[in-house]
């Protein structure tokens, strides 16, 4: 899990925070990652987590079956007078739940999200992937203002912004391995406009239709993190060294992909810290 920490875009846990907030933040990390490799089949071979969540070895393949049981027993984790969760990074996620009053919501969200992964691979309308990103990323968002104690309604629409963002460029630099999976996040009317075949997607490289549709969706995701940004100029602190890490994360990836030509399909375009950085800097600076 700290390996796949260390593979996102954004700082999940950095070490400037309080320890409390780091613990809080791996936790819910744990969870998102842990609900995202069930909808993905990437658990670890055996079925070691089916069996945790009370299912038969065998079913671990089942990945609507293995959702259904992790909703179960994420459930146990706000059954105060209940016998509590059986998966290890459930019960790490209890005392995050109890010591920031946590709600169910955000976590059935990205369980959600992950069933909808299972019966819909294609989205017609930009509209349509806006409503996906509500279930799959924004409530990542919604829970590190509840960590941190600074949830208010224009804070929760900054961070939706940031975090859609954040979803669809992790969905631009992903398309091949998208497309592997036998999905696709780019809208299809978008597809259509620029003459774009999902067989195109396919390819060694992206030709000029396929460049041409990442650069404008990638505009898209910028046009919202400038919306999201001013979130960061709204709190104070480490908060505010954190936030500005997951805007100067989104805005150093849509960099590498501009470096990239807008050619996403040899594999994702990556920032390197030192990028990070000055995004982060640049971020603060603009939102001071």
């Amino acid at each position: 899990m700290l390996d796949k920490a260390a593979r996102e875009n954004f700082p999940v846990a950095p070490f400037f925070l309080p320890r409390a907030w780091r613990a809080d933040l791996m936790a819910v990390y744990g969870y998102a990652r842990l609900v995202d490799d069930i909808g993905d089949g990437d658990l670890a071979p055996g079925g070691t987590d089916a069996v945790l969540l009370g299912l038969e070895r065998e079913r671990a393949d089942d990945r609507l079956a293995v959702l259904d049981a992790f909703e179960a027993d994420l459930r146990r984790v706000f059954d105060r007078g209940g016998e509590g969760p059986r998966h290890p990074l459930l019960k790490a996620l209890v005392p995050t739940v109890r010591r920031c009053g946590l709600t169910p919501e955000p976590f059935l969200g990205l369980i959600e999200a992950n069933r909808q992964d299972q019966r819909i691979t294609r989205y017609a309308t930009y509209d349509d992937l806006l409503a996906y990103c509500e279930l799959s990323a924004n409530p990542v968002g919604r829970l590190v203002l509840g960590i941190t104690g600074t949830t208010t309604p224009e804070r929760v629409r900054r961070s939706d912004a940031i975090c859609t963002a954040l979803q669809i460029v992790e969905h631009l630099q992903d398309v091949a391995e998208d497309l592997r999976r036998d999905r696709v996040y780019l809208p299809a009317e978008d597809m259509k406009r620029f003459d774009v075949e999902t067989a195109d997607l396919a390819a060694p490289t992206g030709g000029p239709p396929v460049r041409a549709l990442v650069a404008f969706e990638a505009e898209r995701a910028r046009l919202l993190l400038d919306e999201g940004a001013p979130l960061v100029g709204s709190v104070h602190g480490r908060l505010r060294l954190l936030l500005a890490g997951f805007v100067a994360g989104g805005r150093a990836a849509l960099r590498a992909i501009d470096a990239a030509g807008h050619d996403v399909l040899p594999g994702p375009p990556k920032p390197t810290k030192l990028d990070l950085v000055r995004e982060a800097g640049a971020t603060l600076r603009r939102e001071g």
